[in-house]
């Protein structure tokens, strides 16, 4: 179930990690939610209404690691640290439908609505 302003989820990574590198990821805050990101990861975040192109700097970053054991953890953000990302476009997600009904009295009621949503590709991960 998706709720207006939600972060939605990481659809894909397009960068190929050679073997015997390690990968960064970090732990977002944006719109409210908390997101784990990538370098190369496309995620959708809540309509923020930019062009495509455009460059998104996120500085609430509450957790870094790597895959060798390297940790970073805020409190309750890291200092310094951010995400870098470039918008690729808008969208819109699934069509929800609301129905409200009341048995015997005549009443019906039908709304619905669709989340609309920003794709950003993380482009670098500053500590």
């Amino acid at each position: 179930m998706t709720t207006a302003g939600a972060v939605r989820r990481v659809l894909e990574s397009e960068v190929p990690i050679p073997n015997g590198e390690f990968t960064v990821f970090a732990i977002i805050q944006t719109s409210g939610r908390q997101v784990r990101v990538e370098l190369g990861a496309v995620i959708e975040i809540a309509g923020h209404g930019r062009e495509a192109g455009a460059e998104v700097t996120f500085d609430q970053v509450l957790f870094v690691g790597k895959d060798a054991g390297e940790m970073m953890a805020g409190a309750p953000f890291i200092s310094g640290a951010r995400v870098l990302g470039v918008v690729d476009g808008e969208g819109k997600g699934p069509k929800v439908r609301i129905f409200k009904k009341k048995r015997r009295k005549q009443y019906r009621r039908t709304a619905g609505h669709r989340d609309q949503f920003t794709r950003v590709r993380i482009t670098d991960i500053h500590v």
